[in-house]
């Protein structure tokens, strides 16, 4: 499977223009860094979409299970934001942000690009998708390009905590979806070659997003703990 552990955080978000320079450097050198110095964070994956005027990027974080993402460790770290924090996190806007269970999952490592498809129940509900998950994972494996599927189930009571971090972006959106599709792929070519029929697939099983919930976000930066996780 690409997801690591039994856990994840995904989180959709734009920064305001002039600060995305900064936001690269903070992102890689502190913030990331910070986040998998905390217990039972596996993996942290940073994805661009540049061409994306909503949603241009992507943060996926894979924890030893869910409640890694509402743990005390992690909700100190976000009660006491560093200094560089501080400056970079009010220029987030256009939030998403929901901790997952996994459902269902195939494949194995990590590619060069991904995609991501926000599912709404509107009518269904998480037992449908539970019962079509290892069918739609398994079609959609089989597509050229593609390296692994992973469904998630939304819990955003687990990431919902009002922190100091939350006041500084300002408004949060948990729980805008039910759950997500994310598929790995070689690259944004194959992945883009491949999304029409990953969303026939859904749509075929009864399952509605709209445009701005489907996206190709080619890989940025990843990275794991150095020592033992714990």
């Amino acid at each position: 499977m690409a997801i690591v552990g039994k856990g994840f955080m995904i989180v959709w978000h734009d920064i305001k223009e002039e600060m995305e320079p900064e936001y690269h450097r903070w992102h890689t050198r502190e913030h990331m860094p910070e986040r998998l110095g905390v217990p039972g964070f596996l993996r942290g994956r940073r994805g661009v979409d540049w061409s994306r005027d909503q949603y241009r990027y992507l943060t996926l974080y894979e924890g030893k299970d869910l409640d890694v993402f509402g743990s005390a460790a992690y909700l100190e770290r976000l009660n006491n934001p560093t200094p560089w924090t501080n400056k970079v996190q009010p220029a987030f806007y256009n939030f998403i942000r929901s901790g997952c269970s996994i459902i269902s999952t195939t494949g194995r490592g990590v590619g060069g690009a991904l995609i991501t498809i926000r599912l709404s129940f509107d009518g269904s509900n998480e037992a449908k998708l539970e019962a079509d998950a290892a069918a739609l994972t398994e079609q959609i494996i089989k597509l050229d390009g593609v390296s692994s599927v992973d469904f998630g189930a939304s819990r955003p009571e687990v990431t919902g905590a009002k922190t100091r971090e939350t006041e500084l972006r300002g408004l949060n959106r948990d729980g805008l979806f039910d759950a997500v599709l994310i598929v790995d792929g070689i690259g944004r070519r194959e992945l883009e070659e491949a999304l029409p029929a990953i969303a026939k697939i859904l749509q075929e099983s009864g399952w509605n997003f709209g445009d701005d919930d489907k996206a190709v976000y080619d890989m940025a930066y990843m990275l794991e703990p150095l020592g033992p996780s714990s």
